[in-house]
């Protein structure tokens, strides 16, 4: 079964509504990645920390998830992963490298 993707426009029309309707963000890269770079208010859960670390991930139950990496692998792989244990997850398609490029240039690529 694909893995659902959400565009970075897209992600950016959803951060911009309602707060009560924009979706929780997970962050599956490693923790200098995100010190370089990151959404606002993500979570950060490494990839290969998530079945450690699943009982954090049950905050996000109830809540649309896009879970983000660098260029949108490992969040496929994240993404798979919740749906697994039953959350709604998608994965952003090109992560957080595209949605600088597309959206927000003054986010810091690497």
């Amino acid at each position: 079964m694909p893995i659902p993707e959400i565009t970075p426009a897209r992600l950016a029309e959803l951060l911009a509504g309602p707060p009560g309707a924009r979706p929780a963000l997970l962050d599956v890269r490693f923790p200098d990645e995100h010190a370089w770079v990151a959404l606002p208010d993500s979570v950060l859960i490494p990839l290969p920390e998530l079945d450690e670390r699943a009982e954090e991930l049950e905050a996000l139950r109830g809540r649309p998830v896009v879970v983000y990496c660098h260029h949108g692998v490992r969040s496929l792989d994240g993404a798979a992963y919740l749906l697994s244990r039953g959350l709604e997850a998608v994965s952003l398609r090109g992560g957080i490298d595209l949605y600088s490029r597309q959206v927000d240039p003054t986010l810091p690529r690497y």
